[in-house]
């Protein structure tokens, strides 16, 4: 079985989308199969998730306006930071599979080398333009940009249809009030004048 790196990639979307205003903020974030991880996660471990996210935005942030190098750098801090020690894990020789960490790590240093180690893949194979940040004002939520051409600018058909529909809308009342300025214009007196 190989190793999911879109799968690690998508924990660090997911980190940077979530809110983090407490623990049970933080527990939500870990999958049902991490069930250990919502047990022993710890007070500490939510500052260190929040300052990951902070610069995990700021690669995207990086990737979406052409600045490669910097996204690069981000990277290789955060990779620096949390360290990937790959080990095999599993109880029998059909469980076995990867672990990103030593046996013992913190969550922190689980999930975070797990989300950086994937988005570092990510960004090696794909490049940092693929690192979108959504269109829609309104949200701000970061994607990875999987379409054939590069093209994505929303992080979700939710998202674009609402942008939309409100682009219609502003292009609606703009009209309307163009017609409004135009009938409200009076019209000049020596236009007024009889034709013989």
């Amino acid at each position: 079985m190989g190793v999911n790196f879109d799968a690690y990639a998508r924990t660090g979307v997911d980190l940077v989308n979530a809110r983090l205003d407490d623990l049970d903020d933080l527990r939500a974030l870990f999958p049902e199969t991490s069930a250990w991880m919502r047990e022993e996660v710890a007070e500490r471990d939510l500052a260190i998730f929040r300052r990951a996210q902070k610069r995990l935005r700021d690669v995207f942030d990086y990737g979406t306006s052409g600045r490669d190098t910097d996204a690069v750098a981000e990277l290789n801090a955060l990779l620096e930071a949390f360290p990937v020690q790959p080990r095999i894990s599993g109880h029998d020789s059909s469980d076995w599979h990867m672990h990103v960490t030593s046996r013992g790590a913190s969550v922190s240093s689980e999930y975070l080398a797990g989300a950086v180690w994937g988005l570092s893949v990510w960004l090696c194979e794909y490049g940092s333009a693929r690192f979108g940040v959504c269109a829609d004002q309104r949200c701000g939520n970061v994607y990875l940009d999987t379409s054939s051409n590069c093209c994505r600018r929303f992080c979700s058909e939710r998202c674009a249809t609402r942008s939309h529909v409100a682009a219609h809308r502003a292009r609606k009342r703009a009209a309307i009030g163009e017609q409004t300025t135009v009938a409200a214009q009076p019209v000049p007196a020596d236009s007024l004048t009889p034709v013989s």
